[in-house]
């Protein structure tokens, strides 16, 4: 049998050799990731994960002790394509090696991952994660825009729950793809059409859950921005529960899925009801307390002996008051018999005078009219005397008259033109 000596031609120990093996690997290998299929995953009762990872040619036995372990999203299973990184450590009581885990993620994942994780890092360096600049929630939106797939579960889950919960919100729906290579530019449109157009009070952004492939529009950093520069507050509902986006943490406000977008987006109709109710009943109760109070008030007043001395004098003063008035109306009806006397005199007065005058004038009229009558010019002519015109005047005296001219004869009823 050959001896393994070295150039010194010293035999090691099986300690000292194995330790030798521990040093090297263990400084050449203190990080490493490697990538394989999981085989006989099994996890002890202190809660520490033993698996084997393997491909066509070889096989490495590895372990995530218990702390790390818990932090797992999930636990891979027999099968899973795995990529491990962590360090090589030797144990050299069973003289073999094994990789100590301290991550373990899907082997498919591995690019988007660091993707994602790079640009969380870059716009949460950028301020756009702040709380400071997140949005508060309208009260009582009048209108939600929704921007995903008009074919989707979520979309109906999402307007079935807001028809339940407070059907005065309407909602207006931009159609965008939700995975794929179309997706995010549709995203984007629609966000900014909801953004530019006002007519949406909140906007929400989401779809059901899916792999992180299939989410992964809503890690694209052009959504991002869209939703940061947005003019109306965002709800990012993306996925399950457990699934977060980079327009998780850009949004107003995360949901953990669509339809608890809309709890969060809109108050229940049940609840405002009793609320009505409540501050219904809270202000009968004060009105009433007020007006018992209001009541107790008076009552301790009309109680008072200042009070009742005040109505003493008041009573008094409308007492004297109502003497008064009937004094007042006593010396006006005097006053009204008076000069209704005076009156009455005074139109008898007047009535005798008027008639005493009315026949004087009368009997001046008369003898005024027989004067009148009696230098009327035609009476004579009414007696059957004439008048005689020459040169169209009244020839008064026969030496006035001409014999040789024409003349007019003139009696009561005609004229006659003679000559």
């Amino acid at each position: 049998m050959q001896e393994y000596v070295d150039e010194s031609g010293q035999v090691f120990s099986v300690t000292t050799l194995t330790g030798e093996i521990k040093r090297l690997l263990e400084s050449e290998f203190e990080w490493v990731s490697v990538r394989g299929e999981v085989s006989q995953p099994q996890t002890s009762r202190n809660g520490h994960f033993y698996f084997t990872l393997k491909d066509p040619s070889a096989q490495l036995s590895c372990v995530m002790w218990s702390s790390l372990r818990q932090q797992l999203d999930s636990v891979p299973v027999h099968g899973d394509e795995v990529i491990v990184s962590g360090s090589v450590q030797v144990y050299p009581p069973h003289g073999r090696y094994q990789l100590i885990a301290r991550s373990i993620r899907a082997a498919g994942l591995g690019a988007l991952q660091q993707a994602f994780e790079e640009l969380k890092r870059k716009l949460k360096d950028e301020g756009l994660f702040d709380e400071d600049r997140k949005r508060p929630l309208p009260a009582f939106p009048r209108v939600i825009g929704i921007v995903t797939s008009a074919t989707g579960a979520a979309f109906q889950d999402m307007r079935n729950t807001l028809e339940k919960r407070y059907p005065l919100c309407e909602v207006r729906l931009y159609h965008a793809a939700v995975q794929g290579a179309q997706a995010a530019p549709e995203i984007v449109r629609g966000i900014r059409h909801f953004s530019d157009s006002g007519e949406a009070d909140l906007l929400i952004i989401g779809r059901g859950g899916g792999s992180l492939e299939d989410l992964w529009a809503f890690n694209e950093e052009r959504v991002a921005r869209a939703i940061a520069e947005c003019r109306i507050p965002v709800i990012s509902a993306v996925g399950h529960e457990t699934d977060f986006s980079i327009s998780d943490f850009v949004a107003d406000l995360r949901a953990a899925t669509p339809t608890q977008a809309i709890v969060m987006a809109v108050p229940d109709r049940n609840d405002l009801l009793m609320r009505i109710g409540d501050l219904q009943h809270t202000i009968e109760r004060r009105v009433t307390d007020q007006l018992q109070r209001h009541k107790d008030t008076v009552s301790r007043f009309l109680d008072n002996y200042a009070l009742h001395k005040v109505k003493q004098r008041i009573a008094r003063q409308a007492e004297m008051l109502s003497w008064q008035e009937k004094q007042i109306a006593g010396i006006l009806q005097q006053r009204i018999m008076r000069i209704r006397d005076q009156n009455r005199h005074l139109t008898d007065t007047i009535f005798s005078f008027t008639s005493r005058y009315l026949i004087q004038q009368k009997s001046q009229l008369g003898e005024l009219n027989y004067r009148l009558q009696a230098a009327d010019p035609n009476a004579p002519l009414k007696k059957g005397y004439t008048r005689i015109h020459q040169k169209e005047k009244w020839v008064r005296h026969s030496g006035r008259f001409d014999a040789e001219s024409p003349f007019e004869i003139e009696w009561a009823d005609r004229k006659n033109r003679i000559g």
